[in-house]
């Protein structure tokens, strides 16, 4: 409370401001990051409290994926801490399957996020030593929580990155979505759809549509490793995984695209052509993921997905690419990724980078200074989220634990004073 204090003497204190003093860290974000570092934290023993711009948990896999999406991974690499899977979810559990299951566990760890709030801002108060994060609602209501810990907790995926095309918007006459308002095929039978972007999503859209009988072309600008999701019934990742612990990076990535190659064959005469850095080595320098194919090369190959170079322009119901080729569109899919949030409300530099990640490279980018944590910022999937949670959860536990047991012996020698007064 003495933090506190400092900050209601500071100039810059507003007693008619709707204040919230939270014992405890302030997470900001309710997907797989925030609620996994909640419910590490309630396991010990730490208050808290979750601040969620969205009506739900776990928006972005909710309201911002498609009907046929699933794990691409092995569900033992994505649980969350504390809790495992059902058994009688699949080894590639559905969308519909993982949001039961986050929702299981925010109910099993008691986490109830204040929804629909939406932080503006969030600073360290160097009078008060304390955090300040200021959220609005969309009804225009504004609050703000004093803090010790600021966990950070949006994700690599909070908004959708939408690239400039010349002619898309003053000119082209279809339906443009991205990837993340993209739910079937089923509205695109028949129907001319590019897609922009060849990443997991842009393969997967590709795959839905050509499922759907729509005539999809897909637009691959740059080198892309595509690699089978599973050889001989074992999941690619989990290979990758088993032989790092034994080998160096460079090996392992020869190894797989060895294995790659024996089981999908040269992609290049398909206009797929691999970077020179492998796969492994890519995701760690870059955090590029790799395509896991779960399908869409087999259209790619039978000519039901047409693979195109990069684009010149749209006109009203046409795009020109860049080798001279014309093609006839009525629609197109962005599935040009997405990007942090973190710069546009938090004010601190030392920590985060401008592109909204933490500027320490893993192991070492969940905890920054005075108090600040980031959750989900590894381009490690929900297996590093995990990992994240858990040391931060551990990191301010000790120090509660320590503070708790602090203010105890100080309660109860103040009680023996009163005893021998008397």
């Amino acid at each position: 409370m003495e933090n506190m204090f400092r900050l209601m003497a500071s100039e810059e204190y507003l007693p008619d401001r709707r204040c919230i003093w939270v014992n405890g860290p302030v997470i900001v974000g309710a997907g797989p990051s925030g609620l996994a570092t909640a419910a590490c934290l309630r396991e010990q023993g730490v208050p808290f409290v979750v601040v969620e711009r969205s009506d739900c948990i776990a928006s972005l896999w909710q309201k911002r994926t498609y009907d046929r999406l699933k794990l691409h991974l092995p569900k033992k690499f994505c649980q969350l801490p504390k809790m495992s899977f059902p058994d009688h979810y699949p080894e590639y559990p559905t969308k519909r399957q993982f949001i039961d299951y986050l929702e299981s566990y925010a109910n099993k760890f008691d986490i109830k996020p204040e929804f629909n709030k939406s932080v503006v801002s969030a600073r360290f108060d160097e009078t008060s030593g304390l955090w300040r994060v200021k959220t609005t609602t969309p009804a225009g209501e504004e609050m703000e929580y004093i803090c010790r810990w600021l966990v950070v907790a949006t994700g690599e995926n909070a908004e959708r990155v939408v690239p400039e095309l010349n002619g898309l918007k003053t000119e082209f006459d279809g339906e443009v979505v991205h990837a993340c308002e993209y739910k079937s095929g089923e509205k695109y039978r028949g129907k001319r759809v590019l897609v922009v972007g060849c990443g997991n999503s842009g393969m997967e859209v590709s795959l839905d549509l050509a499922n759907h009988n729509a005539v999809a072309s897909m637009v691959v600008r740059s080198s892309v490793h595509v690699l089978p999701r599973e050889i001989m019934g074992k999941s690619i990742f989990g290979i990758s995984v088993m032989l790092m612990k034994w080998l160096p990076l460079w090996l392992v990535d020869t190894l797989l695209l060895i294995l790659s190659w024996l089981v999908l064959g040269s992609l290049s005469k398909y206009g797929l052509k691999r970077p020179s850095i492998g796969p492994m080595e890519l995701k760690s320098m870059t955090g590029k993921t790799p395509v896991l194919d779960i399908g869409a090369l087999e259209k790619i190959k039978s000519g039901e997905v047409d693979i195109v170079p990069a684009i010149k322009r749209f006109t009203r119901c046409h795009v020109e690419l860049v080798d001279g080729q014309r093609l006839d569109i009525d629609a197109v899919v962005l599935a040009t990724g997405y990007r942090s949030n973190v710069p546009s409300w938090l004010q601190e530099s030392d920590f985060f980078s401008k592109n909204g990640f933490p500027k320490s490279p893993f192991p070492n980018a969940w905890k920054g200074k005075s108090g600040l944590y980031a959750a989900g910022f590894t381009r490690k999937g929900l297996s590093g989220a995990s990992a994240d949670a858990v040391n931060i959860a551990q990191d301010i536990g000790n120090v509660w634990r320590e503070e708790t047991k602090r203010q105890k012996m100080r309660r109860n020698v103040g009680h023996r004073r009163c005893i021998s007064v008397a």
